[in-house]
């Protein structure tokens, strides 16, 4: 009997549109703004530039990070609703990217899901997670930082690209989608491993779900 393949718990999926708007594509860099404002302020409050850098270690860009850190290096405990909040932050954010990098055209809601899939399993903190590791992980994914900035360069032509593409056909090339989707559940697993500490479970090196 064949092994079944072990599944990351992190994974990002978005539903490719067969047929894109070509006005709202084309101005999407000013309908964006609104959105970006909200989610700015959302994040801000968390992390005040004249805060001072204590707090801006607890909220690591809007999440609750530095207790959770500590919750598991000392307790070994993952709070359901710290959870809860982390998760739905990187959700909203991530609707926000997908639109800015014309993926989709629903505006982005700022608590449906729409066509942005993402699923982050709760872990069980005593069991699966190990007191020292959210000291290190930032170490360790050291690799996956310099292959995601080179992937982050590449996305940015493609979705300059796809833009030109949408712009005159309506369609965003299923090659450029599939590449770019790919680099954002990248970083979304790196990101879940070091900052939302929700895995120990070392983020694969794939495009792929």
């Amino acid at each position: 009997m064949a092994e079944k393949k072990a599944v990351y718990p992190v994974n990002l999926s978005i539903d490719y549109p067969e047929q894109l708007n070509r006005l709202t594509t084309f101005f999407r860099f000013i309908l964006m703004i609104p959105i970006i404002i909200i989610l700015a302020m959302l994040i801000g409050n968390q992390g005040d530039s004249d805060a001072p850098e204590k707090a801006r270690f607890l909220f690591a860009g809007g999440f609750v990070f530095g207790p959770t850190l500590l919750l598991i290096l000392f307790r070994k405990k993952y709070p359901r609703w710290w959870f809860d909040w982390n998760v739905a932050l990187v959700k909203f954010v991530t609707r926000v990217v997908t639109y800015l990098v014309f993926l989709r055209d629903e505006y982005p809601s700022t608590d449906e899901e729409q066509a942005v899939h993402i699923k982050i399993a709760y872990p069980n903190a005593k069991k699966d997670l190990k007191r020292g590791m959210p000291l290190v992980k930032w170490l360790l994914a050291f690799p996956h930082y310099v292959v995601l900035a080179f992937l982050a360069i590449a996305a940015v032509f493609c979705v300059l690209i796809a833009w030109f593409a949408v712009i005159f056909t309506g369609k965003y090339p299923k090659g450029l989608f599939d590449f770019v989707v790919g680099v954002l559940r990248w970083d979304l697993r790196v990101d879940a491993y070091v900052f939302l500490l929700t895995t120990d479970q070392y983020p694969p090196f794939t495009l792929y779900e």
